[in-house]
């Protein structure tokens, strides 16, 4: 995450915030509560997320990049386009998938 703090990006880790020991759908509430899109590459939590939308239960996005298919270079590129292209609570419900 430091090459999104080095380009002016506000984020927040899972364990920044107290949040990485959390179950995944105790994580995307806590992301929600704090306003907050979250990053993941994990397999899990992008089905729970998919899950979400199918029942109509909020949180506040998740943008997911598959370990295999995406660099972390690519990703922090990508999430920086995202972070200036997007207003806070814009993503809600919405899942986007790294590479753009």
């Amino acid at each position: 995450m430091d090459g999104l703090r080095l380009r002016g990006v506000d984020v927040v880790t899972a364990a920044e915030d107290g949040a990485a020991q959390l179950e995944d759908p105790n994580l995307l509430d806590r992301a929600r509560e704090s306003g907050r899109v979250l990053f993941t590459m994990d397999d899990d939590l992008l089905g729970i997320a998919a899950e979400r939308q199918r029942s109509g239960e909020p949180f506040a996005g998740v943008v997911y990049g598959h370990q295999l298919r995406v660099s972390i270079g690519q990703c922090v590129q990508d999430l920086e386009l995202i972070a200036g292209a997007t207003e806070p609570g814009e993503l809600e419900g919405i899942v986007l998938f790294l590479p753009l």
